[in-house]
């Protein structure tokens, strides 16, 4: 008999998205979503769905989720963001997983998709984090961006991805990387803020082969070093 799953996802105005998250992962006996007050129809579409809603103020990216697993029913959980979509096939390897599973913790492959490609350069592909976890010895960093599980325990990988759709549009990509910079607990540095961008675009786009995404990888790799400057700069 497989270990029961529970899928957890923190929302604030997800309503263009949060309802292939929630289907995606309908196959667990229970999803959680943790809401941040919207003001959209995100709560309407996930209860619609089944899943149980919660409503608590933002606490930062850690510290949310790290409640969200909390409020979770099962010792097992898989971590999932609106914007993610876990695959018929991962879902397979999920279940196969937790019928007796060998570790504490699994991490799991995101294929990115920017501007409506999937990208599997610039570092990008296969982009591991641990999202299958016992809630027993995982534990999200609390940290207000940029948040991983920390298991105390093995942890694997499992073999097949999910999806994320990162951005749809270059300007939606770079607002973010601004709110993600602004949250950044990084030391500023006037030094660091003029040389490491140059090094964040080549590494990207030469080193980890952007520019066989052509314009897709080019822009990545541009705004990426564009989020470095302001990272160490404001």
């Amino acid at each position: 008999m497989s270990n029961p799953l529970s899928v957890v996802i923190i929302t604030k105005n997800e309503e263009d998205f949060i309802e292939e998250a929630i289907k995606s992962a309908q196959f667990a006996e229970e999803v959680v979503v943790v809401d941040s007050f919207s003001v959209d129809k995100t709560c309407e579409i996930a209860k619609k769905l089944g899943a149980s809603v919660i409503q608590k103020e933002w606490l930062g990216f850690g510290a949310q989720k790290n409640l969200a697993v909390s409020l979770a029913s099962n010792e097992w959980v898989f971590v999932l963001d609106s914007d993610e979509r876990i695959t018929k096939e991962l879902k397979k390897e999920i279940i196969e997983t937790l019928k007796n599973p060998s570790f504490d913790g699994y991490q799991i492959a995101r294929l990115n998709s920017f501007f409506g490609k999937n990208i599997k350069s610039c570092g990008l592909y296969p982009d591991y984090s641990i999202r299958l976890f016992s809630r027993l010895k995982g534990k999200f960093e609390n940290v207000p961006v940029h948040e991983s599980v920390r298991v105390n325990g093995r942890v694997s990988k499992l073999k097949n991805h999910m999806i994320h759709i990162a951005y749809d549009n270059v300007e939606e990509f770079i607002e973010k990387q601004k709110r993600y910079a602004s949250l950044s607990n990084k030391k500023k540095s006037l030094v660091r803020a003029l040389f490491s961008p140059m090094w964040t675009f080549i590494n990207l786009y030469f080193f980890k082969f952007g520019f066989l995404d052509g314009r897709h990888g080019f822009l990545i790799s541009k705004i990426y070093a564009m989020y470095t400057f302001w990272k160490y700069y404001k």
